[in-house]
């Protein structure tokens, strides 16, 4: 088993056992087992899926670090939401503004901030209608 801890900049969100985490890093998709290699890692904004009590559980991961040794894990990020989390309305309201802001695109529009804030919303509405 891997033992996990999620830190937010609002504190520990969660600490766990598990026996899976599947993950977006910026080299690509991977799932760490136990035992595996030591790695440090930078995330993308992804899908995080954790296999708990062989359960897979589902959260929106705004991206972070993700550091391995000796079957403990330690994941920081910004923001993380479980599914059941997840308020899918204001998701959808955060993807049309950011899509209506990337469709304007005049001098007063932060590009880099429209496509960040598109991508998050993209990645809850999708972790929340996984099934």
């Amino acid at each position: 088993m891997i033992k996990l801890k999620i830190i937010t900049p609002l504190g520990l969100y969660k600490e766990c056992e598990v026996a899976s985490v599947h993950v977006a890093t910026v080299d690509g998709e991977t799932t760490i087992l136990p035992n595996h290699m030591p790695i440090v890692a930078m995330l993308k904004t992804c899908e995080c899926i954790l296999e708990e009590n062989k359960e897979k559980k589902h959260y929106a991961l705004a991206g972070g670090i993700l550091q391995f040794h000796d079957n403990e894990m330690r994941i920081l990020s910004d923001a993380i939401e479980g599914q059941h989390e997840i308020d899918i309305e204001r998701a959808r309201r955060a993807k049309e503004r950011a899509e209506r802001r990337l469709a304007k695109q005049d001098d007063k529009t932060n590009i880099n901030r429209a496509e960040v804030a598109l991508t998050k919303a993209v990645n809850r509405i999708k972790v929340y209608e996984h099934h």
